[in-house]
Protein backbone atom coordinates (compact mmCIF):
# COMPACT_ATOMS: atom_id res chain seq x y z
CA UNK A 1 0.00 0.00 0.00
CA UNK A 2 1.68 3.36 -1.17
CA UNK A 3 0.50 6.47 1.41
CA UNK A 4 -0.52 8.36 -2.04
CA UNK A 5 -3.38 6.19 -2.44
CA UNK A 6 -4.52 7.68 0.92
CA UNK A 7 -3.81 11.09 0.20
CA UNK A 8 -5.38 10.93 -2.70
CA UNK A 9 -8.95 10.29 -0.76
CA UNK A 10 -8.36 13.03 1.69
CA UNK A 11 -10.76 15.64 -0.41
CA UNK A 12 -13.83 13.09 -0.82
CA UNK A 13 -13.43 12.30 2.94
CA UNK A 14 -13.14 16.17 4.31
CA UNK A 15 -15.50 17.19 2.01
CA UNK A 16 -18.05 14.33 3.35
CA UNK A 17 -17.31 14.74 6.78
CA UNK A 18 -17.52 18.44 6.55
CA UNK A 19 -21.34 18.32 5.24
CA UNK A 20 -21.95 15.00 7.71
CA UNK A 21 -20.72 17.42 10.51
CA UNK A 22 -21.55 20.58 9.63
CA UNK A 23 -18.70 22.17 11.39
CA UNK A 24 -14.96 22.52 10.00
CA UNK A 25 -12.95 21.37 13.11
CA UNK A 26 -15.29 18.62 13.65
CA UNK A 27 -14.94 17.52 10.11
CA UNK A 28 -11.43 17.77 10.48
CA UNK A 29 -11.53 15.54 13.68
CA UNK A 30 -13.61 13.13 11.80
CA UNK A 31 -11.12 12.43 9.05
CA UNK A 32 -8.44 12.19 11.59
CA UNK A 33 -10.42 9.76 13.66
CA UNK A 34 -10.66 7.57 10.27
CA UNK A 35 -7.36 7.72 9.69
CA UNK A 36 -6.49 6.34 12.97
CA UNK A 37 -9.25 3.92 12.72
CA UNK A 38 -7.58 2.53 9.12
CA UNK A 39 -3.83 2.53 10.25
CA UNK A 40 -5.17 0.63 13.51
CA UNK A 41 -7.39 -1.75 11.26
CA UNK A 42 -5.32 -2.19 8.23
CA UNK A 43 -4.95 -6.05 8.36
CA UNK A 44 -8.61 -6.11 7.43
CA UNK A 45 -8.33 -4.10 4.62
CA UNK A 46 -8.46 -6.95 1.09
CA UNK A 47 -6.05 -5.72 -1.39
CA UNK A 48 -7.83 -5.31 -4.56
CA UNK A 49 -10.78 -4.34 -2.85
CA UNK A 50 -11.83 -0.20 -2.87
CA UNK A 51 -10.06 0.81 -0.80
CA UNK A 52 -12.10 4.90 -1.26
CA UNK A 53 -15.22 2.38 0.16
CA UNK A 54 -13.46 1.07 3.05
CA UNK A 55 -12.63 4.29 3.83
CA UNK A 56 -15.75 5.80 3.63
CA UNK A 57 -16.96 2.56 5.53
CA UNK A 58 -14.70 3.65 8.43
CA UNK A 59 -15.52 7.29 8.29
CA UNK A 60 -19.67 6.78 8.45
CA UNK A 61 -19.48 3.78 11.33
CA UNK A 62 -17.29 6.39 13.20
CA UNK A 63 -19.21 9.36 12.75
CA UNK A 64 -22.78 7.52 13.78
CA UNK A 65 -20.82 6.05 16.82
CA UNK A 66 -19.66 9.23 17.82
CA UNK A 67 -23.28 10.75 17.32
CA UNK A 68 -25.02 8.21 19.41
CA UNK A 69 -22.30 8.98 22.31
CA UNK A 70 -23.34 12.77 22.35
CA UNK A 71 -26.34 13.87 24.15
CA UNK A 72 -29.27 14.86 22.60
CA UNK A 73 -29.69 18.53 21.94
CA UNK A 74 -32.76 20.72 21.81
CA UNK A 75 -33.11 21.34 18.16
CA UNK A 76 -33.36 24.88 17.45
CA UNK A 77 -35.11 25.58 13.98
CA UNK A 78 -33.36 28.21 11.77
CA UNK A 79 -37.05 29.24 10.34
CA UNK A 80 -38.28 30.57 13.67
CA UNK A 81 -35.74 32.87 14.71
CA UNK A 82 -34.36 34.03 11.49
CA UNK A 83 -36.30 37.25 11.69
CA UNK A 84 -34.43 38.02 14.94
CA UNK A 85 -30.46 37.27 13.71
CA UNK A 86 -28.87 40.05 12.05
CA UNK A 87 -27.00 40.08 9.05
CA UNK A 88 -26.79 41.29 5.27
CA UNK A 89 -27.94 39.21 2.42
CA UNK A 90 -24.19 38.10 0.45
CA UNK A 91 -23.75 36.50 -2.73
CA UNK A 92 -22.19 33.85 -0.43
CA UNK A 93 -25.62 33.43 1.01
CA UNK A 94 -26.93 30.93 -1.15
CA UNK A 95 -24.50 28.82 -0.55
CA UNK A 96 -25.23 28.87 3.66
CA UNK A 97 -28.74 28.22 2.57
CA UNK A 98 -27.73 25.12 0.17
CA UNK A 99 -25.39 24.51 3.54
CA UNK A 100 -27.88 25.00 6.21
CA UNK A 101 -30.89 22.46 3.93
CA UNK A 102 -28.29 19.53 4.14
CA UNK A 103 -27.86 19.74 7.87
CA UNK A 104 -32.02 20.08 7.88
CA UNK A 105 -32.01 16.64 6.49
CA UNK A 106 -32.48 13.73 7.99
CA UNK A 107 -28.61 11.77 8.53
CA UNK A 108 -29.33 9.00 6.81
CA UNK A 109 -31.08 10.85 3.87
CA UNK A 110 -27.77 13.31 3.72
CA UNK A 111 -25.37 10.17 3.95
CA UNK A 112 -27.02 8.87 1.05
CA UNK A 113 -27.26 12.25 -1.17
CA UNK A 114 -23.70 13.35 -0.35
CA UNK A 115 -22.04 9.86 -1.49
CA UNK A 116 -23.78 9.70 -4.39
CA UNK A 117 -23.63 13.42 -5.82
CA UNK A 118 -21.02 14.69 -4.48
CA UNK A 119 -18.36 11.47 -4.39
CA UNK A 120 -20.40 9.93 -7.21
CA UNK A 121 -20.49 6.76 -5.90
CA UNK A 122 -22.76 4.09 -7.83
CA UNK A 123 -25.66 3.37 -5.21
CA UNK A 124 -23.81 -0.23 -5.02
CA UNK A 125 -20.61 1.41 -3.11
CA UNK A 126 -23.36 3.58 -1.42
CA UNK A 127 -25.57 0.30 0.11
CA UNK A 128 -21.84 -1.34 0.86
CA UNK A 129 -20.76 1.64 2.79
CA UNK A 130 -23.97 2.60 4.81
CA UNK A 131 -24.96 -1.42 5.06
CA UNK A 132 -28.44 -1.47 3.81
CA UNK A 133 -29.87 -2.69 0.52
CA UNK A 134 -29.60 -0.76 -3.17
CA UNK A 135 -33.31 -0.52 -2.75
CA UNK A 136 -32.93 1.77 0.13
CA UNK A 137 -30.03 3.65 -0.86
CA UNK A 138 -32.20 4.42 -3.96
CA UNK A 139 -35.39 5.22 -1.84
CA UNK A 140 -33.47 7.52 0.50
CA UNK A 141 -32.12 9.54 -2.47
CA UNK A 142 -35.11 10.04 -3.84
CA UNK A 143 -36.75 11.62 -0.54
CA UNK A 144 -33.42 13.82 -0.18
CA UNK A 145 -33.48 15.26 -2.91
CA UNK A 146 -37.07 15.84 -3.09
CA UNK A 147 -36.74 17.35 0.79
CA UNK A 148 -33.69 19.49 -0.41
CA UNK A 149 -35.30 20.84 -3.22
CA UNK A 150 -38.55 21.65 -0.83
CA UNK A 151 -36.54 23.13 1.78
CA UNK A 152 -34.23 25.11 -1.00
CA UNK A 153 -37.16 26.92 -2.49
CA UNK A 154 -38.19 27.85 1.21
CA UNK A 155 -35.10 29.44 2.30
CA UNK A 156 -35.21 32.39 -0.10
CA UNK A 157 -38.39 32.70 -0.21
CA UNK A 158 -38.76 34.18 3.36
CA UNK A 159 -37.19 37.07 2.55
CA UNK A 160 -37.84 37.32 -1.20
CA UNK A 161 -41.27 39.43 -2.59
CA UNK A 162 -44.57 37.74 -3.11
CA UNK A 163 -44.96 37.08 -6.61
CA UNK A 164 -45.92 38.22 -9.58
CA UNK A 165 -50.07 38.45 -10.14
CA UNK A 166 -49.52 36.52 -13.21
CA UNK A 167 -47.22 33.72 -11.79
CA UNK A 168 -48.66 30.28 -11.65
CA UNK A 169 -50.29 28.87 -8.78
CA UNK A 170 -48.79 27.03 -5.88
CA UNK A 171 -50.22 23.53 -6.36
CA UNK A 172 -53.70 22.95 -4.70
CA UNK A 173 -53.26 21.48 -0.25
CA UNK A 174 -55.51 19.29 0.87
CA UNK A 175 -56.02 21.84 3.51
CA UNK A 176 -54.48 25.05 4.46
CA UNK A 177 -51.10 24.80 5.95
CA UNK A 178 -50.66 21.19 4.40
CA UNK A 179 -48.79 19.83 1.41
CA UNK A 180 -50.96 17.92 -1.61
CA UNK A 181 -51.55 14.33 -0.62
CA UNK A 182 -49.40 11.78 -2.31
CA UNK A 183 -50.86 8.56 -4.54
CA UNK A 184 -49.75 5.86 -5.05
CA UNK A 185 -49.53 4.94 -8.94
CA UNK A 186 -48.73 1.04 -8.43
Amino acid sequence: MDRTQIVEQLPGLRRYARVLTGDAWAADDLVQDTLERACGKWLLWRTGSDLRAWLFTLMHNLYLNQRRAQPTQAHLDIDEVQDRLPGNPSPSDDALDLERCLQRLPADQRAVLLLVAMEDMSYEDTAHILSVPVGTVMSRLSRARARLRTLMERAPAASAPSPAPHAAPPPAADSVGQPPALRRLK
